[in-house]
């Protein structure tokens, strides 16, 4: 879920490498945004349901909702937007508290990274179910791109 991105040399905001900042395990808002790496969007990644959906369904959903964003912003004469810190950590945390519910996280399997020797453990997708998750999303935007600061 992460080799991609992580393939690609992507820094952010003073030159940070997405694979420092990902070092301990990816983190995400929504799946789709990083803290600290203004405009990129990351189309299926780890924080959204993603591989545990039908994925070219999942993908659209994602890239409507970017473009969406992107009109948005536009509409407002906006050129930059990023995640915030705070609202990224609630996702995490609200990502890990759902799949803890579950026996997703028990499993030694390319889910919780344990496929790769020395890769940091734990459970990547969102488990919360592809209709909540689009609900979330869909309420995020309702409100402006809650959760994200844009200038």
């Amino acid at each position: 879920m992460t080799g991609a991105l992580l393939g690609i040399d992507i820094r952010g905001r003073e030159g940070v490498r997405l694979r420092d900042v990902w070092a301990g395990g990816p983190r995400s808002y929504l799946g789709l945004a990083v803290a600290g790496f203004p405009n990129l969007f990351t189309i299926t990644g780890p924080g959204s349901p993603s591989v545990l959906s039908n994925m070219m369904v999942s993908i659209e959903q994602h890239v409507d909702w970017v473009a969406d964003c992107l009109e948005y912003l536009q509409e407002r004469g906006l050129g930059v937007i990023e995640a915030t810190a705070e609202e990224e950590e609630g996702w995490v945390q609200h990502a890990d508290e759902v799949a803890n519910g579950t026996l997703f996280p028990l499993a030694k399997s390319w889910y919780t990274g344990a496929n790769i020797a020395g890769k940091p453990f734990g459970f990547m997708p969102y488990v919360g179910g592809v209709g909540a998750y689009r609900a979330i999303c869909d309420d995020v935007a309702s409100k402006g791109y809650a959760g994200f600061k844009m200038k």
